[in-house]
C-alpha cells in the first residue's frame, strides 16, 4: 500500500498541516523541517507532486469505477484499459468497487460523502437510483455511465445501441431464411438492472413484428456450468431452433464448442450469432455484433475530465452504432434439416 500524508507526518514527527505546507507553501516552513519532511517522503516513496496537487485542489485524484461482474471479463478489462489510457496521464487513479446488488450500490453511495475518496464515479453496465444521482449532484461529483441502463440519469454517458444491435442480428437471421429462433442468456442473481436487458426486449419485439413463431428464451439454471446446462436444454427441445441469438459472445463461443461436441453442426444445423466481437470471436468464426468498449471508455474518461474541470460538454450522452460482423457461424437454412 502506498504511503499517505498521515504516514509522512507520523514518521517526521510533525502535523499533517505541516506536511501540507512543506509541499504547497515551503516559505511557511523552516528549511530544517522541510528537509525532514522531504527526506521521510522519499523514504516512504510518497509522491510529493501528486500530494501537492491533491492538497491544493482538495481533490482525491481518484475515480471510482463500479463493476457488477469480474474485472477480468473481456468487456470490463477493455473498459479498464480505455479509462486508464486517459486517466493515468492526467494524474488520476482508478479504484474499482465490486457492486453485486442494489444494496451494495446503495451502501457505496451512502458512504461516499463521508469517505470523500472519489472525485467522480463511473458506473459500468447497470442502473442507478434517482436518490443516488441526487446525492452525487449535491456533492458536485460527476456521475458517468458506460453502457448503463438509464443514461439520462448521468452527467455524461457512452453506450452501444443495444436495441439496434439486436435488431440487426435478428434481421440477418431472417434474411437467411430462419424463423425458428431461440434467445440464450445466462442467469444472474444480481438485483441490478442491466443494459443488456434491452437486447432481449428488442429481440422479442422484432420477432413479434415479423410474425415469427413465438421464440423460446433459454436461461441457465445452473450457475457453475451455465453453457453445459444451456446445451442440455437445447438438445432436449422437441423441435430445435434453426438459429440461436446469444446475449453476448461469452455465451456464443463456448456454446459452439459444446454443440459440436454433441453432434450439432454450426451453422449447418443451427446458426449462432453473438454480441461484442470479443477475444476469440474471429478465431472461431463467430458472426456477431461489434461494439468498441475501448474507445467508449476513452470517451467516457475524456468527458469525466471535462466535467471535473467545469467544462461544457455539447453532447454529454453519446450512443455508438453497432456493426454486424459476418463470419462462418451463420448460414442459410437448409432444406431437409435433420433437426
Amino acid at each position: 500500500m502506498s504511503a499517505t500524508i498521515h504516514d509522512v507526518a507520523d514518521k517526521a514527527g510533525v502535523s499533517i498541516s505541516t506536511v501540507s505546507r512543506a509541499f504547497t507553501h515551503p516559505e511557511m516552513v523552516s528549511a530544517a523541517t522541510r528537509e525532514t519532511v522531504v527526506k521521510v517522503a522519499n523514504q516512504l516513496n510518497f509522491s510529493i507532486s501528486r500530494s501537492a496537487a491533491a492538497l491544493k485542489s482538495g481533490m482525491s485524484l481518484r475515480i471510482a469505477l463500479l463493476l457488477s461482474d469480474h474485472s477480468s471479463t473481456w468487456f470490463n478489462a477493455t473498459v479498464n484499459e480505455g479509462l486508464n489510457d486517459v486517466f493515468h496521464p492526467a494524474g488520476y487513479d482508478l479504484s474499482i468497487f465490486q457492486i453485486n446488488s442494489s444494496q451494495d450500490r446503495k451502501v457505496f453511495f451512502d458512504t461516499l460523502p463521508t469517505r470523500s475518496n472519489a472525485d467522480a464515479v463511473i458506473v459500468n453496465s447497470f442502473d442507478v437510483d434517482d436518490n443516488e444521482v441526487t446525492r452525487l449532484s449535491s456533492l458536485h461529483v460527476p456521475l458517468v455511465g458506460i453502457n448503463s441502463a438509464s443514461t439520462n440519469a448521468f452527467s455524461a454517458s457512452v453506450s452501444i445501441d443495444d436495441s439496434q444491435g439486436e435488431t440487426i442480428a435478428v434481421k440477418h437471421l431472417i434474411s437467411l431464411g430462419h424463423r425458428q429462433l431461440t434467445y440464450v442468456q445466462t442467469r444472474t442473481a444480481n438485483s441490478l438492472l442491466f443494459s443488456v436487458q434491452r437486447r432481449k426486449e428488442a429481440f422479442m419485439e422484432l420477432c413479434r413484428k415479423q410474425s415469427l413463431p413465438r421464440p423460446r428464451i433459454i436461461m441457465s439454471s445452473e450457475p457453475r456450468n451455465q453453457v453445459a446446462d444451456i446445451v442440455s436444454q437445447i438438445i432436449a427441445m422437441d423441435s430445435l431452433p434453426t438459429a440461436i441469438v446469444c446475449q453476448e459472445d461469452s455465451i456464443a463461443i463456448p456454446l459452439i464448442f459444446q454443440l459440436r461436441r454433441s453432434g450439432v453442426r454450426v451453422p449447418e444445423d443451427i446458426s449462432i450469432i453473438g454480441f461484442d466481437d470479443s477475444t476469440f470471436a474471429e478465431d472461431i468464426g463467430l458472426t456477431t455484433i461489434r461494439q468498441d468498449p475501448l474507445n467508449m471508455a476513452k470517451l467516457a474518461a475524456e468527458m469525466t475530465l471535462r466535467l471535473l474541470n467545469d467544462e461544457r460538454i455539447n453532447m454529454p450522452q453519446r450512443v455508438f452504432t453497432p456493426q454486424l460482423i459476418l463470419r462462418s457461424s451463420t448460414g442459410s437454412i437448409r432444406k431437409g434439416n435433420p433437426w
